[in-house]
C-alpha cells in the first residue's frame, strides 16, 4: 500500500463512501473532498465534512498508519492545526491537536475495494515494459488521445524551463538566451552540460565583435572549450590556437577543462569538434538568431536557419591532426529537426507563456506535429505494442509517458491507468 493510492482513494471515493463513522464512532458526511496539495502542508485543502451535527471546512491528512502524524512531526507544525479529518489505512495510535483535543479519524482499511487494491498491486508489481501493457489497448481511443495531447504540452513546457532558467540569467536578453540554448543542444546529450558552459563564457556580444571573421570566431569556441590546450601538427589548429591567445589576453578569458569533453562510442560526425565547428559557422552566417526564430512560419523556414557546411579543413578532418576521407560535412536532416524540436519550438512556446501571446504557444504545438516521428528505442517499444506516434509531438508525448509516469509506476497519476482502475 502506498500513500499514492490511498490519495487516488479519497480524491475520487473509491471507497464506500455512506454511512461512515469517525473510528470514535461519530457520523461522517463528506461533503467535498478539498483540493490535491502538491506543496508543502497538508494533502487536501479547503476539505468540507459533517462531523454528527458540525459541519467542518478545512484540510484533511492522509497516511498508512495514523501514528505517522507523530513520525512526521506534524504535531510540531502549525501549517497542520486546520486539519479537520485524518484519512488512513489503519488507525493504529490516537492522535490529537494542540489543544488536546483527539482528531477525528476515517479507517479505510474495510471501506476499499479488494478488486481495485488488487489490480493497483499487479500493476504497481509486475515487470511488464509498461505496467498496463496488458490492459492499455482496454482503454478507450478517445482517453488515450486526449491524454497523450496533454502530455505533449506538459513535455514541452518540462523543456522550457532550461529557456527560463537561461533568460533569467541573462536578464532578459532573449538573443543571448537563444545563442545559449542553440549550444546547449548542438552538444546533444553527451555534450550538452559542456556545450553551455561554453556558451555562458563566451558572450555573445563579444563573438559579435568578431562575427565577420570565421577563423577568430572558431577560435573563441574551440579556446573557451579547451580544445587548444595542447600541441600541433597541423597549420589550421596551431592558426586558431594563435588567435585565441592574443584574444584570450585581450578580453581576459578563462578556458574550461578540455577532459568535460566526450568522444568515446559517438559517430564522428557528432564528435564535439564538428559541432563547435558547425556552430561557428552558424554565427558566422548571421546574426539575430532569435528573432529569425521567432519569425519563422514553417518547418522549412526554420531548417534554412541551419543550413551549415564546413569546408576547408574540417572537409577532411573531423577532430584535429586526424585526416579523414574528404567530404562537405553539413548539418544533417535529423540532427536540424532535433534541434528545431528540442531548442526553436521551445523556445518559441515559452516567448509566448511570458508575453501571453497564445498565438506563439500554438505556432510551437502547430510545428512540433509537422515534423516527423523520432526514432529511438523507447519508440521502438511503443511500436510493438501497436503504438504508432503520427508526428514528433505524439512522439514526445510518448516518451514522457514512458519516462516520467510508466518507469515510476505513476499510474494513480496516469490516464491510462485511471480508466483501467475504474
Amino acid at each position: 500500500m502506498t500513500e499514492d493510492f490511498l490519495h487516488y482513494a479519497w480524491r475520487y471515493q473509491h471507497f464506500q463512501p455512506h454511512h461512515l463513522h469517525t473510528t470514535q464512532g461519530q457520523n461522517l458526511a463528506i461533503l467535498a473532498v478539498g483540493e490535491l496539495n502538491r506543496h508543502a502542508g497538508p494533502d487536501f485543502t479547503n476539505a468540507r465534512l459533517r462531523i454528527d451535527d458540525t459541519l467542518w471546512a478545512g484540510n484533511v491528512e492522509v497516511h498508512i498508519k495514523s501514528s505517522d502524524w507523530l513520525a512526521h512531526h506534524h504535531e510540531q507544525d502549525p501549517a497542520y492545526n486546520n486539519v479537520v479529518l485524518h484519512v488512513v489505512l489503519d488507525d493504529d495510535e490516537p492522535v490529537y491537536r494542540t489543544n488536546g483535543e483527539r482528531l477525528p479519524c476515517l479507517e479505510l482499511r474495510r471501506l476499499l475495494d479488494p478488486n481495485l487494491c488488487n489490480a493497483y498491486y499487479r500493476m504497481l508489481n509486475n515487470a511488464l515494459w509498461i505496467p498496463c501493457q496488458n490492459h492499455w489497448h482496454e482503454v478507450k481511443e478517445l482517453t488515450k488521445k486526449l491524454w497523450l495531447e496533454r502530455l505533449m504540452v506538459e513535455r514541452l513546457e518540462a523543456k522550457t524551463e532550461v529557456v527560463g532558467r537561461l533568460l533569467e540569467q541573462n536578464r532578459g536578453d532573449w538573443e543571448e538566451m537563444c545563442y545559449q540554448v542553440l549550444l546547449r543542444n548542438f552538444g546533444l546529450r553527451v555534450n550538452m552540460d559542456p556545450c553551455e558552459q561554453v556558451a555562458r563564457s563566451l558572450p555573445l556580444k563579444l563573438i559579435g565583435r568578431h562575427r565577420d571573421n570565421l577563423l577568430q570566431v572558431e577560435a573563441l569556441l574551440f579556446g573557451q572549450a579547451g580544445l587548444l590546450d595542447v600541441e600541433f601538427n597541423d597549420v589550421y589548429p596551431r592558426q586558431l590556437q594563435q588567435e585565441y591567445r592574443f584574444l584570450r589576453q585581450k578580453y581576459g578569458l578563462e578556458s574550461l577543462p578540455a577532459g568535460n569533453w566526450k568522444f568515446l562510442r559517438m559517430r564522428p560526425a557528432n564528435f564535439p569538434t564538428m559541432r563547435l565547428a558547425q556552430f561557428a559557422v552558424l554565427l558566422y552566417q548571421g546574426s539575430n538568431l532569435f528573432s529569425k526564430i521567432l519569425a519563422a512560419h514553417d518547418i522549412e523556414e526554420l531548417a534554412h536557419l541551419f543550413s551549415v557546411t564546413l569546408h576547408g579543413y574540417w572537409s577532411e578532418h573531423y577532430t584535429f591532426d586526424k585526416v579523414s576521407t574528404r567530404k562537405l560535412k553539413h548539418l544533417g536532416g535529423n540532427f536540424i529537426e532535433l534541434l528545431i524540436l528540442n531548442a526553436c519550438i521551445p523556445i518559441i512556446f515559452y516567448y509566448g507563456v511570458y508575453t501571453q501571446d497564445t498565438r506563439y504557444c500554438d505556432q510551437a504545438l502547430r510545428l512540433m506535429q509537422e515534423l516527423p516521428p523520432e526514432e529511438n528505442h523507447i519508440i521502438d517499444g511503443w511500436k510493438k505494442l501497436g503504438v504508432v506516434p503520427e508526428d514528433a509531438g505524439n512522439s514526445q508525448a510518448l516518451l514522457h509517458l514512458k519516462k516520467e509516469y510508466c518507469e515510476g509506476r505513476r499510474c494513480l497519476h496516469c490516464a491510462v491507468g485511471n480508466a483501467i482502475l475504474k
